[in-house]
């Protein structure tokens, strides 16, 4: 009897994770490929410092295909441009070719939606550090600002999931600033769509808002929150009730979307282009379809002036992958799923870095209700970071997806 043919679209977080875990489970009855657009890992959380000269690419990411090689997967650096639910295949660009599966796992993450607000984007007036690409044209504006500086300006837009990554940012911002002794020359102010500081798109955590409160006040920034952007201009943010941020630097963190090819498929995702699951992560309309990371869709269980989402990025990828391709196996066994974890159940675990401090943020749920979570500040928690970011490369890079 022939392996079962598993392909996964997507290579970084979800994507390793979910083949690897789908070889330690199988073995040799598990014949895995994985397609990807990029053919590398990027440590996604370290482009926080990226723009400051604090990193580079090569720090930061390592070729797939070695660690894959490694554990008998095979990479394609390919695109995916269609899917075909019915045949089960998936077809890519670049003479990839048309590969039949048994199982699809999408690990796609994200695009950006610069869409939302005129001016955001490669071609506007705002930088972005969700992608390697923007992370870079920020340090590029970044060198530029410091010859002829002037106010800052932070922010997440309406609709925005990646709080903590706006949030990193602005206090490495500040303590940028403090270092080019600049901070008495500018101002600093945070625009956000959450309706409180510290909210996170997780609803926040107990003490969370008083904590950054005082962030805010030390490093003196002007925090605005529940504001909704209408507009980026050349050197200015116009909020939705008319008001206008000048600006000499903007970052601004937009919202996500699913990838093209995924909302392409019919009746497989939401008008996002995310994938309705089950708690196994298995796709409510494709039953030989299973969904991890961002791709996946999980529900926002609130409603707030202004709409935000919800973060799905980094630990809870992982959490996602994991079960996925645990499922994906049991299927393959012909066994019941072995395992079950809605979104909302997960451990919430982040290190959010400050520059020379920062934050522990540890809850026993990803969203309320919650019995246990605490909001830890130091700057043990800014070296704790930096040593994550060399340990998880290392455990990435050489396939030991099962080390915590």
């Amino acid at each position: 009897m022939s392996a079962k043919r598993v392909v996964v679209i997507g290579g970084n977080f979800a994507g390793l994770a979910a083949a690897l875990e789908l070889v330690h489970e199988l073995g040799d009855d598990v014949a895995v490929t994985v397609v990807s657009a990029c053919d590398r890992f990027l440590f996604n959380p370290s482009l926080i410092w990226l723009p400051f000269g604090k990193r580079k690419a090569a720090d930061i990411s390592f070729p797939l295909w070695p660690t894959f090689d490694a554990h008998g997967i095979e990479f394609l650096h390919a695109e995916v441009t269609a899917i075909d639910p019915v045949a089960r295949t998936v077809t890519a660009d670049a003479g990839g070719g048309v590969h039949a599966y048994d199982y699809l796992i999408v690990a796609t993450g994200f695009r950006n939606d610069y869409d939302v607000v005129p001016g955001l984007g490669p071609a506007g007036f705002a930088q972005s550090i969700t992608t390697l690409p923007d992370a870079e044209r920020a340090g590029a504006a970044w060198r530029d600002f410091l010859s002829d500086p002037g106010p800052v300006v932070i922010g997440a837009t309406q609709g925005a999931s990646c709080f903590g990554a706006a949030y990193e940012f602005l206090f490495n911002m500040a303590h940028q600033l403090r270092r080019a002794k600049l901070n008495r020359l500018t101002s600093l102010t945070f625009l956000t769509a959450e309706p409180f500081v510290g909210h996170f798109g997780i609803g926040g955590l107990p003490g969370g808002e008083k904590l950054l409160k005082m962030f805010l006040k030390k490093e003196g920034i002007t925090a605005q929150t529940g504001v909704a952007f209408e507009e980026v201009g050349g050197d200015y943010v116009k909020l939705t009730d008319g008001s206008k941020v000048p600006f000499a630097y903007a970052m601004v963190v937009p919202p996500f979307l699913g990838q093209d090819v995924i909302r392409a498929v019919p009746n497989l995702t939401d008008d996002k282009g995310y994938i309705p699951v089950q708690d196994t992560y298995r796709s409510k309309a494709y039953p030989e379809i299973y969904a991890a990371g961002i791709a996946a869709q999980v529900p926002v269980p609130w409603q707030t002036s202004v709409p935000i989402g919800i973060p799905k990025t980094g630990f809870p990828t992982e959490s996602m992958a994991k079960i996925a391709a645990r499922n994906v196996a049991a299927a393959i066994k012909g066994e019941q799923p072995v395992a079950h974890k809605d979104f909302a159940e997960m451990a919430a675990v982040c290190m959010m870095d400050a520059g020379t401090n920062g934050v522990l943020i540890l809850a026993d749920h990803m969203l309320p209700p919650r019995k246990a979570a605490i909001m830890i500040p130091g700057p043990q928690v800014h070296a704790m970071k930096l040593a994550f970011e060399k340990y998880y490369l290392w455990k990435s890079r050489h396939g030991y997806v099962r080390l915590p």
